[in-house]
């Protein structure tokens, strides 16, 4: 299925730093521990940050150990799109934004419950929005 939002390289790459360009539009991973969000424990919403599309809430999000920001459920379940990845010599289900194509990571079948899954997201795909509730 082809995203909502369809821009050229070069309006991404205006739109995006070059590691966000990385991540989102090449499906690049960063470091782990790197991520700005890995230790966030704040109430809010995490969205795309490509886009703007809303993808994760924080009472979803856990601490699994991998270095990345990790999530047991997207917000919506069809804001993201699950495909099926065979680079760098594994099989992996890679997760990106419906609305954009953006890749934001993979998810794994390790996670807690209520769902068993781990949506492992690049920090570099998300951005965060505070809860206004205090």
């Amino acid at each position: 299925m082809a995203p909502d939002i369809q821009k050229s390289e070069q309006e991404w790459r205006a739109e995006l730093s070059p590691e966000q360009y990385e991540v989102l539009r090449q499906a690049g991973t960063e470091r782990p521990w790197s991520g700005k969000y890995v230790h966030n424990h704040d109430d809010g919403t995490y969205t795309c940050a490509g886009c703007g599309a809303v993808l994760f809430d924080s009472s979803t999000k856990f601490e699994s150990g991998s270095g990345w920001p990790s999530f047991y459920e997207p917000m919506v379940s069809d804001a993201v799109e699950l495909v099926e990845d065979r680079s760098h010599g594994m099989a992996r289900t890679e997760v990106r934004c419906r609305r954009c194509g953006g890749h934001l990571g993979h998810v794994f079948d390790d996670g807690p419950q209520p769902t068993g899954q781990r949506f492992c997201m690049n920090s570099l795909a998300l951005d965060f929005k505070p809860s206004t509730e205090g």
